[in-house]
């Protein structure tokens, strides 16, 4: 019995802990607009993004650039990030 517990406490723990660590760039309904494709593969042009990036609210673009500082956050993202970084003046 003390396993079972135990076993369960550990999959709570790794499923809240797993949600903690997704941030907006991690959300595809954020990062798809900014994408020709479903995927999410191929970005689109730099103009095309600029204009994306223009209709966001400045919330959401403030989310965006605190993650794509972060070196964790932004590791799997770090094309995105690049981009948006020269986008927004801060390559």
């Amino acid at each position: 019995m003390k396993t079972k517990t135990a076993l369960l406490s550990l999959l709570a723990a790794s499923v809240i802990a797993g949600t903690a660590f997704a941030g907006i760039l991690d959300e595809p309904k954020m990062m798809a607009p900014f994408f020709t494709d479903k995927t999410m593969k191929t970005m689109k042009s730099d103009a095309d993004m600029k204009k994306v990036w223009a209709k966001m609210s400045k919330k959401h673009q403030t989310a965006m650039m605190k993650e794509c500082q972060d070196k964790a956050m932004s590791k799997p993202h770090a094309e995105f990030c690049a981009k948006l970084n020269a986008l927004a003046g801060h390559a």
